[in-house]
């Protein structure tokens, strides 16, 4: 979290236009999943067929330990299918990683022409949500490009951003009936942000298929996708799968994220905390050039720093696994 005016700049933004064009057992690792000669590399496939059983095992029991948390985890890798999971579909308190979906949704809009790249976000008192972020200090009635409200939300999670976003995209009910055509059955938004009851949910699946659609082709155009990473890229919290694969790695940092970088390995991710649940989801660009989905999702007491112990903890053994140590 942080304050502050985010100024977007950068000449990769800035070439891009306004407005977007319409337009088992554990297996050995398999080699990356290459497309024919010509073809460039496969963009891989929302489809998990190789179960890491080991691996999901190995996070029941970090669960197991911890009796009073309730913990989901997903992990898949796109090239080639492998997977772990641990109760993958259940619905839990969304938190802020509810932002990623709802980028992909506003994103989508972006793509077909349903917005523009600078258009105009009102703030109304209705919009304005307290807790992460700096729109709620400015007057109601002040006006934000979609640009900066989308980035916003993922940047430093701040909330009034979101709410914006929330509104631009036709409402909560309008943007729960794009998450179910969107295959994300779990995620559903049903209170402004910041929603500390934690009435928003969704699960650890939906959240790593919300990032996969996105990588895999399934959803957005190329320039569209690569707007989502740029916005993916900024988040500022790194302290729960960053920094989980580094430690998994026999590895501690302040700066997980250059840590990583020494490793060959890149997270994209999105965090969530209200206290009452933590979460967070990441696209993670392995040294081996594969590219794998994870989520993981904590109930439990009230800023009980066992919930994101045991998010670093899950993270850790999927870093031990894929990659291993130095």
């Amino acid at each position: 979290m942080g304050i502050g005016l985010g100024v977007i700049t950068g000449t990769s933004l800035k070439l891009l236009a306004p407005r977007l064009a319409q337009g088992a057992g554990d297996a050995a690792e398999p080699k990356p999943e290459l497309a024919k000669s010509g073809k460039g590399l496969s963009q891989g496939s929302f489809e998990p067929r190789t179960e890491l059983t080991a691996l999901s095992q190995r996070w029941g029991q970090l669960a197991a330990v911890h009796k009073e948390l309730t913990a989901s985890g997903f992990l898949l890798v796109l090239d080639d299918g492998r997977y772990a999971q641990l109760q993958p579909d259940l619905p839990l308190p969304a938190a802020s990683s509810i932002k990623t979906p709802i980028l992909l949704a506003g994103l989508e809009d972006l793509d077909s022409g349903k917005l523009g790249w600078n258009d105009p976000l009102a703030l109304t008192k209705e919009l304005v949500g307290g807790g992460a972020g700096w729109m709620a200090s400015r007057p109601v009635g002040t006006r934000f490009p979609f640009f900066e409200a989308a980035t916003e939300m993922i940047r430093v999670s701040d909330n009034s951003a979101t709410n914006l976003l929330i509104k631009k995209l036709g409402g909560k009910t309008v943007l729960n009936e794009r998450f179910i055509a969107m295959n994300l059955p779990s995620t559903a938004v049903n209170n402004w942000l910041p929603d500390l009851n934690g009435t928003n949910t969704t699960s650890s699946r939906d959240l790593a298929r919300a990032i996969a659609l996105v990588d895999t082709g399934e959803s957005l155009s190329p320039r569209a996708r690569d707007l989502f990473r740029e916005i993916m890229g900024k988040s500022r919290t790194n302290t729960l799968i960053p920094l989980g694969l580094l430690q998994g790695l026999g590895k501690d940092a302040a700066d997980p994220d250059s840590e990583l970088l020494s490793f060959g390995i890149t997270t994209y991710n999105k965090t969530g905390d209200i206290g009452i649940a933590y979460s967070d989801a990441a696209l993670i660009q392995l040294p081996t050039g594969q590219r794998a989905v994870a989520a993981f999702m904590v109930k439990g007491p009230f800023n009980d720093p066992r919930s994101t112990d045991l998010i670093r903890a899950m993270a850790g053994e999927v870093a031990k696994t894929l990659v291993g140590r130095k």
